[in-house]
């Protein structure tokens, strides 16, 4: 146990949330737990990871959540260990629930130049209807951005979307390819605003950045044909050119790597899998199964064409395998599964509490002093 590592979870504390500080020590070895020297309360260390309150063998935890990670259905996990079915279900929505902290976290604490990014939709079958599923990729890093899910294809979901972009992006010049669908466009220069504070008081202006460009891919299929419309909605097209050579390297305007993505949540989410029988049944629980399998994506698989070449002299050339996230900057090496769900998010810091009503008055003696 190392305490200086720790940060106290209560959410009344003062210090809570803070790192070094000397006020976190040790209750119980026996039982894992610390103590805060601010306000004296206990707490275990998995509190704010994926395996707190979890009664299994943490193994086992483990095994089970990179299955399902990996698209292995809840009927074969379930044949497979003995495991009840809810117990299965109800680790896939902690871990799902864990990784979506996660994610925000290293969102509202990150900005990156994307240069390019692509986006598209998945449909998926849903047990007396369907779910629609958004999502969005930086084709420079192969990073998956985030996304979100909606009983229906509508600007709602499109704008959600790009309100997780907004948080990601720096004001610098952009690229975002999608499909031909209609509410794109409109809910990006929406949310691609930045506020102007002026000398009144008031709700701020919003200003739209200047160097956001927008193109479309448009397919089209029909008896015996197919064919590909490319349509710029949006932008200068010396500025597409240059973002597509900095970002993909050559070839044109294409969504070829987000639908690239979406074979791979296609393989690792068994609800996505085309003609399947593990049909979903909640949108929440899509939404959990999603983050899992995107930030396992980002941080914990290695990205074939995202390898850099290392000379060692004499013995030759060696391949430094890298993830999405280490080529992106959030991190310095490739995580484990364990260390995916067992990483802490810490708190906002304290703020006191308003003073709310009138002054106390002061009494003569005090108006004396």
């Amino acid at each position: 146990m190392n305490p200086s590592k720790e940060f106290c979870p209560n959410m009344k504390c003062p210090d809570r949330g803070k790192i070094g500080e000397g006020n976190i020590g040790v209750h119980s070895q026996k039982e894992r737990r610390c103590i805060c020297r601010t306000c004296d309360k206990t707490f275990s260390l998995t509190r704010g990871t994926a395996v707190y309150g979890i009664k299994k063998a943490h193994d086992l935890f483990w095994i089970v959540v990179t299955l399902l990670a990996f698209g292995c259905p809840t009927q074969a996990i379930v044949a497979a260990f003995g495991l009840d079915e809810r117990t299965v279900r109800a680790w896939m929505q902690k871990s799902g629930e864990h990784c979506q902290g996660v994610h925000e976290s290293f969102m509202e604490q990150t900005d990156l130049d994307l240069e390019h990014v692509q986006a598209d939709e998945i449909k998926i079958k849903q047990q007396g209807g369907t779910l629609w599923m958004a999502l969005a990729i930086m084709v420079s890093t192969r990073l998956w951005l985030g996304g979100a899910v909606s009983e229906k294809r509508d600007k709602s979901l499109i704008r959600r979307l790009a309100g997780q972009l907004m948080c990601w992006a720096l004001c610098r010049p952009i690229l975002l390819a999608v499909d031909g669908f209609g509410a794109y466009p409109k809910a990006f220069i929406q949310a691609f605003r930045s506020p102007l504070k002026g000398e009144k008081g008031g709700r701020p202006r919003l200003i739209a950045w200047a160097d956001v460009n927008i193109v479309q891919v448009v397919k089209q299929r029909t008896t015996g044909a197919f064919s590909v419309t490319r349509r710029v909605k949006q932008g200068c097209p010396q500025q597409i050119w240059e973002l597509i050579e900095c970002s993909q390297g050559d070839g044109t305007i294409n969504t070829a790597y987000i639908e690239r993505l979406n074979a791979t949540f296609r393989q690792r989410l068994a609800p996505l899998v085309r003609r399947t029988r593990h049909l979903a049944r909640l949108p929440q629980t899509l939404t959990c199964g999603m983050y899992l399998v995107g930030c396992v994506y980002n941080f914990c698989s290695e990205h074939h064409s995202l390898r850099l070449p290392l000379y060692v002299g004499e013995r030759g050339l060696r391949w430094v395998q890298r993830t999405p996230a280490l080529a992106a900057g959030l991190t310095d090496h490739c995580w484990t599964l364990e260390e995916l769900l067992s990483f802490k998010i810490a708190p906002d810091p304290y703020q006191p509490p308003k003073k709310r009503g009138r002054p106390r008055k002061q009494t003569f003696g005090e108006a004396n002093a």
